[in-house]
C-alpha cells in the first residue's frame, strides 16, 4: 500500500513512508490504471509535492529525508548517479570504472534503487543504447525513462 499516489505524464508515481521516522523508505514508478491516493502524512505530502514541482520543472530539487538502504557498493552508485548532471547520461561502463565496478552491477544498483527521481537511475543508459530500467527492459518501464531523459532535456533522449 502507498502513503500516496502521484500523477505523472507517463503514470502514476506511488510514495512509500515511515511517517514515525519521517523518512521516505520507497518511490515506485506505477502505471496509469493505479488510483491516485492523497498522501497519508506529512512526509508523504512532503515527497509528493517535491514529486510535481519535479514533473513541472527538471530543475526543481529534491529535499527528502530516505530511508537508510543498500549495501555499500549499491550506495557509492546511487551517489554517482545524483552527481550526473541535468540533461546528462553516463553509460553502465562508465558508472562502473567511476565506482570500482562493473556495468551489469551498476545495472543491479540502479534497478535496486529505492528512490528513482530522488536519486536518477534514469540518467545511466547502455553504451548502445536505453538499456534496462527498474529491472525491465520492455514494456512500461522504458517508456518513462525516455519521458524521465526528455523532459531533462537529455539530447540522447531523442535518440534512444
Amino acid at each position: 500500500m502507498y502513503d500516496a499516489v502521484v500523477s505523472a505524464p507517463f503514470g502514476k508515481v506511488g510514495i512509500e513512508v515511515d511517517a514515525a521516522a519521517g523518512v521516505v523508505r520507497a518511490i515506485c514508478y506505477l502505471e496509469d490504471s493505479v488510483p491516485a491516493r492523497a498522501p497519508d502524512s506529512a512526509i508523504a505530502e512532503r515527497a509528493a509535492r517535491q514529486i510535481e514541482r519535479y514533473l513541472a520543472d527538471a530543475g526543481a530539487p529534491f529535499d527528502l529525508p530516505l530511508a537508510d538502504a543498500g549495501t555499500p557498493f549499491q550506495r557509492r552508485v546511487w551517489q554517482a548517479m545524483c552527481e550526473i548532471p541535468l540533461g546528462s547520461v553516463m553509460t553502465y561502463g562508465a558508472l562502473a570504472r567511476q565506482v570500482g565496478g562493473v556495468a551489469r552491477a551498476v545495472g543491479q544498483a540502479c534497478g535496486d534503487n529505492p528512490f528513482p527521481l530522488v536519486i536518477p537511475c534514469h540518467r545511466v543508459v547502455g553504451a548502445n543504447g536505453l538499456g534496462g530500467f527498474s529491472h525491465h527492459a520492455g514494456g512500461f518501464y522504458p517508456s518513462v525513462k525516455r519521458w524521465l531523459l526528455a523532459h531533462e532535456s537529455s539530447q540522447l533522449a531523442l535518440a534512444l
